[in-house]
């Protein structure tokens, strides 16, 4: 990439909720040098979300650019080292924009949580951007980076200990307050139709190796991965939505956001070799508790979690859920995002016997603040810690933690987030 660029980094959707949430973060903790502009469809909305940004960021350049224009998309990734983008869903406003960030060497960070755009991406974009040295790195937000950097860090301390890979490898949801934005919702949304008009694509979907650079050397015995491995409304029909763990007498139930950071944490696996190992074996849950209270939580989840998905998958149920989820760009008040919190815990088994727990935890609403947090730190990392040299040597469609790894890591320990590992074999 040349050092000629107009831009060292463009946020484009920055006039949406959670783009101004990344306007705002950004503002506040990108190098005083670095520089940004703003991107969107509307110059007014634009100028309104920057007139909120304090000095200097008040005066970054506005740049107009329609997301399904090919000149427009292919002009911005022209300009610029780096795009970070949130307007979704993907599959219908990012195409055009992270090819033409392939094509030009162009950096490019994401929110999607969309498994059919990713692999439209690795299958058309993966070796044009190794080739240009663009570092695609999708789902930067919580869709996916705490399930990614959790299993990286584990696997690593794994590693360091000489205790061999990963075997089998679960994250449990412990405390999860806030919402999923509107965005997130559309992106849910737009997939259930397209998979509806595509028997190829709904398999796609249910891969749970989907998004593997290889499947052929992947695993075909889906059993131990159930939870996770099938598209929602499968995971119900597949089994039980709720489960017992008989060692600790608490629940589960099925966590919704599993389809997709199960596979981009394999995915990771794969890019890296399987250093992870090849007998890893990745789930996620939402812990629901111990005793009747317990069950009962798990029971309504499940449920929820059902009829969701069953009423995305059909066009009139879809039609009544759209009048009461939120659209795409709204948000809750600030009182209520300041509220939010995470705590996940990822338990893992090694090739030698050992255990390890990873907690990853913040104080920050996950669907807006937090991913907020994340996605500018990300971009940050790409911008800056990039160009010092100090990322893994990697190009292509990646992931946080093949793209970003440990530098991410530390810069979300400095803005407060929680990545700690410990030995529960035999530390307790």
């Amino acid at each position: 990439m040349t050092d000629d660029r107009e831009f060292d980094l463009v946020l484009f959707g920055a006039s949406g909720f959670v783009g101004r949430l990344t306007a705002e973060d950004l503002a506040r903790h990108a190098p005083g040098d670095l520089r940004i502009a703003l991107a969107g469809r509307s110059r007014e909305r634009l100028e309104a979300a920057r007139a909120d940004l304090p000095e200097p960021a008040d005066r970054w350049p506005v740049l107009v650019v329609d997301a399904t224009d090919e000149g427009d998309v292919a002009d911005l990734a022209s300009r610029t080292r780096t795009v970070v983008t949130t307007v979704g869903p993907y599959v219908r406003y990012g195409r055009l924009l992270l090819g033409a960030c392939a094509a030009a060497g162009t950096h490019y960070c994401d929110l999607t949580g969309e498994v059919l755009f990713v692999r439209e991406a690795i299958d058309r974009h993966h070796t044009r951007a190794e080739s240009t040295g663009a570092r695609i790195v999708n789902s930067c937000g919580f869709d996916s980076v705490p399930s990614d950097l959790g299993v990286l860090v584990t696997a690593r301390r794994a590693a360091a200990d000489g205790e061999g890979t990963l075997t089998d490898t679960l994250l449990r949801v412990r405390s999860l307050r806030g919402g999923l934005s509107g965005g997130t919702i559309d992106s849910m949304r737009q997939q259930m139709v397209d998979m509806s008009r595509d028997s190829a694509w709904r398999e796609q979907v249910r891969d749970p190796y989907g998004l593997s650079p290889d499947r052929q050397q992947e695993p075909t015995d889906f059993g131990r991965i159930s939870l996770g491995g099938a598209s929602l409304l499968d995971q119900l029909r597949a089994s039980s939505p709720v489960r017992r763990d008989e060692a600790t007498g608490r629940w589960s139930a099925p966590f919704a956001m599993a389809p997709f950071n199960t596979r981009i944490v394999r995915r990771s696996n794969a890019l890296t070799g399987w250093s992870y190992g090849r007998g890893f074996r990745y789930n996620e849950v939402s812990d629901t508790g111990s005793g009747l209270r317990g069950a009962g939580r798990a029971v309504l989840a499940g449920v929820a979690l059902g009829g969701l998905a069953a009423g995305m998958s059909l066009r009139p149920t879809r039609a009544v859920l759209d009048r009461f989820l939120p659209d795409p760009g709204e948000g809750p008040s600030e009182e209520t995002r300041d509220a939010g919190r995470f705590v996940l815990d990822i338990e893992a088994s090694t090739t030698s016997g050992a255990r390890y727990t990873t907690r990853v935890a913040a104080d920050a609403d996950p669907g807006y603040s937090g991913t907020a947090i994340m996605l500018g730190e990300a971009a940050l990392a790409v911008a800056v810690d990039g160009a010092a040299g100090r990322l893994p040597q990697r190009a292509g469609v990646l992931t946080p933690a093949t793209a970003l790894g440990e530098v991410l890591v530390d810069r979300l320990r400095a803005r407060g987030f929680t990545f700690e590992t410990r030995r529960t074999d035999r530390d307790g």
